[in-house]
């Protein structure tokens, strides 16, 4: 070029071929060439063929869509037929590099599944206040692919126990079972996942799997974003409910979270621009049902009932209904915060929150209904009760007082009575009894025997046939109906 542009300026100028020639140390066939050239020269190099051109489809398949490396492909190349040596494998491969470096490394082709095929799992850590103590929690969710109904579920741990039952419990709240679940590579789920290798499952992972009726799909390995849309919400749930929220358990966090999935579900998908809640119910009627029973990996830990219905964990009490006494039954912990007690059948009876407090004891008086006393023995507590029972207790109480001795001992066997017939009832009767001053247990009892029908429901029969609004009653007289009284 540099030669192009002299010989064009110095023979503009006037100088002649010969002395452009001599200036310039070329010949004058190569003056007028470069006088004949109207735009600039370009510099042509001479290519040579070379054995690997041959096979440079078949270097491009390996490298760009298989992944193999340079010796590999050498090794491969060898096997068809090639002759040469690895060097212009080599810088074959680094024209290829170059070519494969203008396309961004995030470049994704989205794909769309249809109904029911499959549904995506993943969770991040976050750090909460959970009952005023700094907490480190972990976010288990699960995405429809088709829909976008979205579930997610919280827990303190992350061992195998926890991901396998958040997979179960994500899957009840999605309605159903998709045909294949795609997955991260942790150890829980994957032992080995290499490229252009079938990957290695954990054995109480293909358990999990089997049992539930879905085939675990693992990411490529520093690919998340082959289970993108699992990952994206993860950035909506830290804005719009982590980020300055505490609750006083974990138990009040788990529910939180599924009245926000709930509402979130609502809100039109930025890509799909549907409601997942409405693409949800054409999708689950495309999911497999939710086994009867949970897959639970190992053995469960037995206690034995104690005769006042606790059952003894970690030095700790907690309430089974009394029917249990005496029997053996296991529990487990689960999302390392939660206490699950089965029977020895494995079927559910009840779940706590691990007790944390300075009380060792967890009751619920339920579990003790059976054997309640329906009427305490103590004078003031049978009181209390008989006041707090009935409207019309402490008015009875009075009453009674000024004839009977034992006043309290007849309002215990009233008390009593709860066992067969309901407060209200009960409370009706008393007034009733206060005003014929019938105020002994015997007494209440014949009420009860010769005037409950007359007191109590007639009473709601009158009630129902009072007027209404309009002055129209719901019953008519039988007298409507003779002569003239039809139309």
């Amino acid at each position: 070029m540099h030669d192009w542009i002299s010989v064009k300026r110095m023979f503009k100028s006037g100088v002649k071929i010969n002395q452009i020639a001599k200036r310039m140390k070329i010949s004058r066939n190569t003056v007028k060439k470069l006088l004949k050239q109207n735009s600039e020269p370009q510099y042509k190099r001479t290519q040579t063929s070379t054995k690997v051109d041959l096979y440079k489809d078949n270097i491009k398949a390996w490298f760009v869509e298989e992944g193999f490396i340079g010796t590999r492909i050498y090794e491969e190349l060898i096997k068809i037929g090639y002759k040469g040596s690895i060097n212009p494998i080599y810088r074959y491969l680094k024209t290829l590099k170059d070519e494969k470096n203008k396309i961004s490394k995030k470049a994704t082709d989205r794909v769309e599944t249809p109904p029911g095929d499959q549904a995506q799992f993943d969770w991040s850590p976050y750090t909460m206040v959970i009952g005023n103590e700094i907490r480190r929690v972990i976010c288990f969710s699960m995405i429809l692919s088709y829909s976008r109904q979205k579930s997610m579920v919280f827990s303190l741990s992350e061992d195998a126990d926890a991901i396998y039952e958040a997979i179960q419990e994500l899957f009840e709240d999605l309605g159903g079972i998709t045909a294949e679940l795609v997955i991260d590579n942790p150890k829980a789920l994957v032992i080995e996942n290499i490229p252009d290798s079938e990957p290695k499952f954990n054995f109480d992972a293909l358990r999990l799997a089997t049992h539930i009726g879905t085939e675990l799909n693992p990411c490529n390995c520093y690919r998340a974003r082959t289970k993108g849309k699992i990952e994206k919400p993860y950035q909506y749930i830290e804005a719009h409910f982590i980020k300055g929220n505490s609750f006083p358990s974990m138990t009040e966090l788990n529910k939180a979270s599924k009245e926000f999935i709930t509402n979130w579900c609502q809100k039109v998908h930025g890509t799909t621009k549907r409601i997942p809640s409405e693409a949800h119910k054409e999708e689950i009627i495309c999911l497999s049902p939710i086994p009867e029973k949970r897959f639970i990996k190992g053995t469960l830990e037995k206690r034995k009932v104690s005769p006042d219905s606790y059952v003894n964990i970690d030095a700790r009490k907690y309430s089974v209904p009394v029917k249990y006494v005496d029997k053996q039954v296991q529990y487990r912990i689960v999302y390392g915060y939660k206490i699950e007690i089965y029977d020895m059948n494995m079927n559910f009876i009840r779940s706590y929150e691990i007790n944390t407090s300075d009380d060792p004891v967890t009751r619920l008086d339920e579990d003790y209904e059976p054997i309640s006393n329906k009427a305490p023995k103590s004078i003031p507590e049978v009181r209390r009760q008989f006041k707090s029972a009935f409207k019309n207790g402490e008015i009875f109480l009075e009453t009674a007082s000024k004839i009977l001795d034992q006043p309290i001992y007849h309002a215990r066997q009233i008390l009593k009575l709860r066992e067969l017939y309901t407060t209200e009832s009960l409370d009706k009767i008393l007034e009733y009894c206060i005003r014929n001053n019938i105020l002994d247990i015997d007494g209440v009892k014949g009420v009860l025997k010769e005037k409950y029908v007359e007191i109590v429901l007639e009473d709601k029969v009158s009630q129902a046939t009072n007027p209404i609004a309009g002055g129209h009653s719901l019953a008519r007289d039988l007298s409507y109906y003779e002569g003239g009284g039809q139309n």
